[in-house]
């Protein structure tokens, strides 16, 4: 493919002027993975203090964003802004108000369209089917079949295309095929392949004379890759899923931005409103890109903050502030809780929450604790811990759930939990009352090698035929994230213990001035 794009430079430069106005450049700014961050973030990615910001410590926020697209905006004469999924879930502001603020943030930026993140669904389709009906522009999935779901059946569209500097410009969605373990989706919609359902949805396009194709895809970098891989037609890929950084400045990039995979430029601009990302593709009069550059631009200190924008998110704040400031703890260190660390090995947060879980329920008889990595969504600085940055940690509501099922089960849900560490997924398990030792080169569903309990003061082998009581979240109890295990091996079951966010708030307070550890729990052979 470079050496394709190289070659179309050299010869663009040979065309005479009236042949080469026949190319047709585009900026592509994008945003992916936003979970409510209407306000700025600390390097965190958790809530970020008025004197902070006003010290420019800060990064992102919806009155950065609106700034930073105007800018853009500026410097070409012909765009696109579409985003990739999961706007919703992750603050107090989609705590109490839903996909609301999403959608008027989302319309004031002039979005042109969406795709549907896992996180969309779950408060099931109801809450979906609000924002897709609040919102000035279209909702796309193609990877789904909602038609048996009353509820969204007719609202969200495979693809679409519209116009743009006098050209067509092909729009498809994709979804994660595995949303019915992700999120509540309920029973009625069928997730399918990626590559076959934008494969379909191109050649639909491309029939209907449309040969600029971008894809939004909320699949992850790994899927998207594969997508480009194994279909023809697919011009640019707009990522997200993974909060993956592309890029060609930075020293955490996954990758270059663009990715390039055959004939398909990738890119994706990490998560939160940190970054904003502003891709600029020439097309050749045959829609063959010839160019693509870019690179995700930081929504640091040096952005200015819109002041209407930011006087409107301090309006909706308001009902907020209760809740959100009042302190219930401290934390002698920094907590970390990265998706990087959190979903591959043991973390401080992962140690915390597992814990604080076990530690509510130890006198019922519950001997081992088991937190879904994906689970985790911050980090937690030093200093004063508010009730807002323990529900930025943990913001999905999910309740204690406690049951008894088999020591076979458990190493079940461990290997199920181990078997996607490459690919970031949320599924990795964070315990307390367990230690185990796996194997990272062995294939997926065989790398645990060995689980020890804790009984009184001393760890013992698990023992596969005995019996055990096992506490984890209500989502990860009823099958999310795989594990299925739990929602059909579970006997003596309750789903509706407190709030986990209370449970970890109230059990820093317990112990004072919180010091995170590791201890070793979690080793790999």
């Amino acid at each position: 493919m470079i050496a394709r794009l190289l070659a179309a430079s050299t010869a663009a430069l040979a065309l005479s002027a009236g042949i080469a106005a026949a190319d047709y450049s585009l900026t592509i700014l994008h945003t992916n993975d936003f979970h409510a961050r209407f306000e700025p973030i600390s390097k965190y990615d958790s809530g970020c203090s008025a004197e902070d910001n006003a010290e420019g410590k800060c990064f992102g926020g919806s009155a950065r964003l609106v700034t930073a697209l105007e800018e853009a905006k500026k410097r070409t004469n012909n765009f696109i802004l579409v985003d990739g999924g999961d706007q919703f879930q992750g603050t107090l502001f989609y705590t109490y108000y839903k996909g609301k603020v999403a959608a008027e943030m989302m319309n004031k930026m002039g979005y042109d369209a969406m795709t549907v993140g896992n996180h969309e669904f779950d408060d099931g389709p109801e809450v979906l089917r609000g924002f897709v009906d609040s919102v000035d522009f279209p909702i796309l999935m193609s990877n789904a079949d909602i038609s048996g779901e009353p509820l969204l059946a007719g609202t969200i569209q495979k693809s679409v295309i519209i116009e743009r500097g006098g050209e067509k410009l092909g729009l498809i969605g994709l979804t994660p095929q595995d949303n019915d373990e992700l999120a509540s989706p309920g029973k009625n919609i069928i997730f399918t392949d990626p590559s076959e359902a934008v494969q379909g949805e191109v050649d639909k396009l491309t029939d209907a004379g449309v040969n600029k194709i971008i894809v939004l895809s909320h699949s992850g970098y790994g899927v998207d890759k594969k997508v480009a891989a194994n279909t023809s037609g697919v011009d640019v890929i707009v990522g997200g899923h993974t909060n993956t950084l592309l890029s060609n400045t930075s020293d955490s990039a996954e990758g270059p931005y663009p990715t390039i995979v055959g004939d398909t430029a990738i890119v994706s601009a990490y998560a939160y409103g940190k970054f904003l990302g502003e891709l600029n593709v020439t097309f050749n009069d045959a829609g063959v890109i010839t160019k693509a550059t870019g690179e995700p631009l930081i929504m640091d200190a040096a952005v200015t903050e819109d002041e209407v924008t930011k006087a409107r998110i301090s309006e909706l704040a308001v009902p907020l502030e209760e809740i959100r400031q009042k302190v219930v703890a401290q934390a002698a260190e920094a907590i970390e809780g990265d998706r990087s660390v959190c979903r591959a090995m043991e973390c401080p947060m992962g140690n915390l929450v597992a814990d604080a879980m076990l530690a509510r329920v130890e006198g019922q008889g519950i001997q081992i604790a088991l937190q879904n990595g994906g689970g985790l969504r911050a980090s937690i600085d030093a200093g004063d811990v508010t009730m807002g940055e323990v529900l930025t940690v943990l913001p999905f509501q999910n309740t204690l759930a406690t049951f008894q099922t088999t020591g076979q089960t458990v190493i079940d849900a461990l290997e199920n939990g181990l078997s996607q560490v490459e690919e970031g997924a949320g599924r990795f398990p964070q315990v307390a009352g367990l230690k185990f030792v796996w194997d990272p080169a062995a294939a997926p569903g065989s790398r645990v090698v060995e689980v020890m309990v804790q009984e009184g003061d001393a760890f013992v082998p698990l023992d596969p035929a005995k019996t055990y009581g096992v506490v984890t979240n209500n989502y990860v109890r009823n099958g999310g994230d795989g594990y299925k295990m739990f929602a059909t091996h579970a006997e003596h079951v309750y789903d509706f213990g407190p709030d986990l966010a209370d449970v970890t708030a109230e059990y820093m307070a317990e112990v004072g001035p919180y010091t995170p550890y590791t201890d070793g729990r979690i080793a790999q052979k």
